[in-house]
Parts: structure tokens; sequence; C-alpha cells
């Protein structure tokens, strides 16, 4: 031994320390030292084992978070979601579904299953068994077995078996958004605390990335209504045809509404009528004022929101699978609403909410003063034109109608001296001034009953009636038209008057057999007179009794007067009266 050796081996030292030592002057380790040590270097590297697979989830965590604020589209961020949770906790299948106000699933992502299989499975859920438990109570849940819980409801007829399950709560300021759910690791085991956590640290990311995406979603809806608002208010300026058409198809498509409609409001205080529909077809059907979602806006005068369409709405306002719905009073304010908008959105789309309430209510009152400016304009360019006719008429009565008459008189005059072979000349010249007279007097008529606002032309209505007889009466019948008649006749009366000038010449055309016919309405000593003369058969039978009794009782509950003569020279005669 040398001198290390020796200084070290002592003879009080056990035998093995001194064998150790000595074995041929080595360093070496006892038995017990040496199980030590390997335990600690095992526990070494299991630590450091754990401590790159915390490091992998970790990452794995950043890299979800990534791909969760990758799209601020709402519906692509919910479906990236549950792609990076399947990712990050290796679970086979995955979905978020968004809570409604009537704590169901109005939404459901889902990923994992075939196409043919969700095909095969039919409806989505809505929020019973355990998913039900989540959304009662909005806290981390874990099941071994998902079909052996106590809340489980069992799966639909072609679902995939599913055993562990995993759910976690998505909030977004506050209030529950919805809820991500994980099933079925892909190694077998069940869910562990270290998942839950992972899940709830992505489902609070998730939370931000929502809120961020649903005030991105929030603008743009904003800038698509300011811009449907400013595009619907430059076209209905433009003076369209059909303006309140072109008003309920650009809020349809703005609100992305599976359907649109708009209710007016007449004189009738009992129901209001569909103007104008987008997406069903409902168009003059009556819409009861009591009891309907429009009747309560004309009443109060305000937007309101329903998210029950069944209960707050009648069958006329919303469709066969209407979930909500919104009501937009159109109105400048200077009158009480004679228009409601209602826009609707089926079962399985997002339900509409405040903000849609609101941007929907802005689009509205916008509208509603842009059709206000529009029919300010066309009253004032009516006037104008109707100062301009006016100005027209005037001239022609004051100026030419008065010369006419100086140049009549004249001839007149000067006739009393000729000899009687070039007064009767004279004379027949003074019968065409007279009837040129007669003209224009008729002409200044028109003028001035074609300017006045609201009147749909009585005249051309009565010309109309006249042109669809000619082929049943096969000539074209004579039109006298006489009188401020589009000026004088109110609409009721009018009403009355086309009834009967109608019923006449259809019994002239299917009775008399004639070969002319002379209709003549004009206005007498504040009387509207209505005459139709032809040169038929006459009245022969009764079988048009109930006809003239008709015409008889209108004459009669206004006032007038009705009768049917037979003229000399053969024909019928009939001649209806009613005071103005």
């Amino acid at each position: 031994m040398d001198a290390f050796t020796r200084a070290d081996v002592r003879a009080d030292q056990p035998e093995d320390q001194r064998l150790a030592l000595s074995d041929r002057g080595s360093l070496t380790f006892p038995t017990v030292g040496r199980l030590e040590l390997d335990e600690l270097l095992t526990q070494l590297v299991d630590r450091a084992q754990d401590v790159l697979a915390t490091q992998g989830r970790l990452r794995g965590l950043l890299r979800a978070n990534q791909m969760v604020t990758a799209d601020l589209r709402l519906p692509v961020l919910l479906r990236m979601v549950v792609e990076a949770a399947c990712e990050l906790l290796d679970a086979r299948y995955g979905a978020l579904g968004v809570v409604a106000p009537d704590r169901t699933l109005e939404e459901f992502v889902h990923v994992g299953m075939d196409p043919a299989e969700v095909e095969l499975i039919g409806h989505l859920p809505t929020g019973k068994g355990v998913l039900g438990v989540l959304i009662d109570d909005p806290h981390p849940r874990r099941v071994d077995d998902i079909s052996h819980d106590v809340n489980a409801t069992g799966f639909p007829p072609g679902h995939p078996p599913m055993h562990t399950f995993l759910g976690v709560p998505i909030t977004v300021r506050g209030e529950v958004f919805g809820n991500l759910y994980l099933t079925d690791k892909r190694d077998g085991r069940a869910f562990t605390a270290e998942d839950e956590e992972l899940a709830l640290a992505l489902a609070a990311n998730a939370g931000v990335a929502i809120d961020n995406a649903r005030l991105f979603d929030e603008a743009q809806q904003r800038h698509q209504w300011m811009s449907a608002s400013a595009a619907v208010t430059r076209q209905v300026m433009a003076d369209p045809p059909d303006p309140i058409v072109l008003v309920v198809e650009a809020a349809q498509a703005t609100a992305r509404a599976d359907h649109a409609v708009m209710v007016t409001r007449g004189t009738d205080a009992v129901a209001a009528s569909i103007e104008a529909a987008v997406g069903a077809e409902t168009i003059g059907n009556a819409v009861p004022l009591d009891g309907s979602l429009a009747g309560r806006v004309f009443a109060e005068r305000h937007p309101l929101l329903s998210g029950d369409a069944l209960l707050d709405a009648c069958d006329a306002e919303r469709g066969p699978d209407t979930g909500s719905l919104l009501a937009l009073p159109l109105g400048a304010g200077t009158e009480p609403d004679r228009r409601v908008l209602l826009l609707g959105r089926d079962h399985g789309h997002q339900a509409f909410s405040a903000t849609d309430l609101d941007m929907a209510a802005s689009f509205a009152e916008h509208v509603a003063l842009a059709l206000e400016l529009a029919r300010a304009k066309s009253d004032r360019e009516r006037l104008l034109v109707l100062a301009d006719r006016g100005r027209i008429a005037r001239d022609l009565h004051d100026h030419v109608i008065q010369q006419m008459f100086a140049v009549a008189l004249g001839i007149q005059d000067v006739a009393q001296y000729e000899n009687s072979a070039n007064a009767d000349r004279l004379n027949r010249y003074v019968d065409d001034i007279d009837a040129t007279i007669k003209q224009i007097r008729r002409s200044i008529f028109q003028l001035q009953g074609n300017a006045q606002a609201g009147r749909g032309g009585l005249r051309s209505a009565i010309e109309k009636i006249a042109a669809d007889a000619e082929a049943a009466l096969g000539f074209a019948p004579t039109v006298i038209c006489t009188g401020p008649l589009d000026s004088v006749v109110s609409d009721a009366l009018a009403a009355h008057l086309l009834a009967v000038v109608r019923e006449a010449v259809s019994n002239a055309a299917r009775h008399s057999g004639a070969s002319e016919l002379r209709l003549r309405v004009a206005l007498d000593n504040d009387e509207i007179v209505a005459e139709v003369q032809d040169n038929g058969v006459g009245i022969g039978d009764t079988a048009r009794s109930s006809g003239l009794t008709n015409l008889r009782e209108r004459a009669e509950s206004l006032g007038g007067t009705f009768n049917l003569t037979v003229p000399a020279g053969g024909g019928t005669h009939l001649r209806w009266t009613a005071p103005i």
C-alpha cells in the first residue's frame, strides 16, 4: 500500500470499507450508497421528462392561443377555438356551444365527426343532459365515463360512442358566452386536473378573442347599416317606382334576416296590412293591431325586440320557423307612425341582440326621414307643375278664349249685314269657334285636374273603362268629359261614379247589340252627371234588374237620381246623378 492507503485504512474500520479502500489502491462506493444515487438519478430523469412534457404542453398552449387570435371573423374563430383545444388536449372530439338567452344552445360548432355521421345524427344538441349541467352551473366539469353519468340522457341513433368528458365555460366580460366541450382522449386515459387547467387557460384567451371578434363584427355591421342607409336614401330621393320594396329588401339583406315585411296602417282602426315582403308570401295579409308586435309598436312608438316570435307575434308577422323578431317604427316624428318594419330570423340562426335592435332602429329612422323628404320633394315638384299649369290655364282663359269670343262676336255682327248664304257660312264659323272654345276649356280643366296631389285621374279611369269595353262592343265608344272632374270629385264619389260607368257600359256591351255608344260625364250645377246612350235594342227584359237596382241604390244613398229611358229613335238612355 502507498501512503494514502496506509493512512486511510485503520484497524477499527469495517471490513467492507477497508477492502474498498485497499483494493489495488482504487476508490469505490458501498452498495447502499450506489442504490441511493441510482434512485436520485432516476428521479432526476423523471423530473426532467416532466419538465419537457410541461414545456411541450405550454408550447402547445401558446400555439393554441396563436390559433384563436389569427382571425377576427366570429364563425371562423369559434371553429378554430375547438380545433386548438382538441390539438392541445389530444381529444378526439370537441365542440363549442353558444348559450342563448333562454339557457339553450343557439349555436353548436363541432369537430371530429365525419359529415356522414353528422347527417345521420340529424339535429344538433340544444343543451340537455351533461351539456345542460354546464349551462346551469358554469364551472369546469370532468367525467370519466359520460355514458354512466347521472345527468346523461343518452346519445341519438348514429352518434359515435364517447366516454371521457371535459367541459369548461367561456366568459366574455364577466358573462358566460358559451361552453367548450372535449371528449375521448386519444390515449384512452381520463382528463386530468392539468388538462382542466390548460382548457381553462385556453378558454380565458378564447373569451378575449371572441370579445374582440364581436366588437369587430359589430363595427362591420354598423358600417354596413350606415352604407345601406346612405344607399337607400340616395335611391329613395331619386323617386324609384316602389321605394317601400327597396327599403324592405335593403333591411333584409343588411340584417341577415330570413324574412322582412312592411306593415302599413291605414284608416282601419282594427287591423293593418302587409305592404311589402321579402322571404315570405304575405303581401296584402291583415295584421291585427291588438295582439301583434306591430300593433304594440304602433301604440308605443319605439322599436321592440322579441326573442320568442311564437309568444310575441301573430301568425301574419312570422314564418313557420321564425325565432326572433325586430319591430321598427318608420316615422319622421311629425305625425303618428304609419309603417312598421319587421325583420325575422329562423330558429338555428343567431338570434337578434340589443345591438342589432339599436343599429336597425337607426336605419329605420334615417329611412323614414328619407321617405318624408322624398314625399316633400315630390309635393314641391307637383306644386311647381300645378302653378305652371295654372298660369297656362289662366292665360288661355283670360287671353285666348276672350279673344276668340271677340272674334266670334265680330263675325256674328258682320253676318247680320250679309245675304243668307254668307250669313250661314259665317255662323258656321262661329259654331266652329264655339267648339274650339269648349275644347280649350276642356284642356284647361285637364291642366288643373291632373296637377292635383294624390289623385289617380278620374278622366283617365273613365277613358280606360271605355277602352276596355271596345273589344266587347266591336267599336270605340264616344267619351265626353266636361268640367274639372279630377280636382272637384272626391275619392269616395269617384269610386261610385266609376262603378256606375263600368256597369252601364258593360250592360250595353252584353245586351244592347248597339253600333254606337256615347258616354258623357260632366259637372252640372254642383252635380256629377253620368249619361250612357246607345242605339241598340232597348231595355227588353228584366235580366239586368239586379245591376240596375245597384245603380239606383248608389244614387239614392248619395242623394242623387237614376233614370233609364228609351229615346224616340230607339236604344237606351241611362242618366245617373249625385251631388258633389
